[in-house]
């Protein structure tokens, strides 16, 4: 016994961490023993709102699980972890991650929906369209993998999504033909004539 007191002390372990550790982790199962057994009335509590089962049981689980990440919090604490450092890495990687993935999911959306317009072809080059309700209107001139280029009336140039196109509703009048046309002559060819 001697050997795992000496062995405790070489390490700077702590009987009285130890202990706190222990008593901490058997209270968190108690604890949430406690909150499953109130799940029944809970159930009633939820019929008598006219709201789902499942409501119930997600704030049963949301419960249990605010009870375990509070031990977890109290526990580096005891063992002298800095609780403040790992909120700092762990807010830092989720803006991160959140970012990437806002940024790799409108990508890919504008990609995924560039491939519908062009097989669908809701609208073609030259065609006018109106995007709803924000008045986004002009001529097509350009659509690639990310936007569809469109001249307004006045000549300045918007660059609309192309996933917007499947979330808003457009409208599309059809000029094409005399565009195209006007587009050949300024060009120097041939026109309708």
């Amino acid at each position: 016994m001697n050997e795992v007191f000496a062995w405790f002390d070489q390490h700077n372990i702590s009987w009285i961490a130890l202990f706190a550790t222990a008593g901490i982790v058997i209270a968190a199962f108690a604890l949430s023993r406690v909150i499953k057994r109130i799940l029944p009335t809970l159930r009633g509590v939820a019929a008598r709102l006219h709201l789902p089962h499942e409501s119930a049981l997600t704030m049963t689980r949301v419960s249990i699980g605010a009870v375990w990440i509070i031990v977890a919090t109290l526990l580096l604490e005891i063992w002298g972890i800095s609780v403040g450092g790992l909120w700092t890495l762990l807010v830092s990687a989720a803006t991160v991650i959140g970012v990437g993935f806002l940024a790799t999911w409108t990508m890919v959306s504008n990609i995924t929906a560039s491939f519908f317009i062009a097989i669908w072809r809701p609208f073609r080059l030259g065609d006018t369209i109106e995007v709803l309700p924000e008045n986004l209107k002009g001529r097509v001139i350009e659509s690639n993998l990310m936007f569809v280029v469109v001249r307004e009336s006045g000549g300045s140039v918007i660059q609309i999504p192309n996933n917007l196109f499947f979330q808003r509703m457009f409208k599309v009048t059809g000029e094409r033909d005399r565009y195209l046309f006007e587009e050949f002559d300024a060009n120097g060819g041939r026109g309708n004539s």
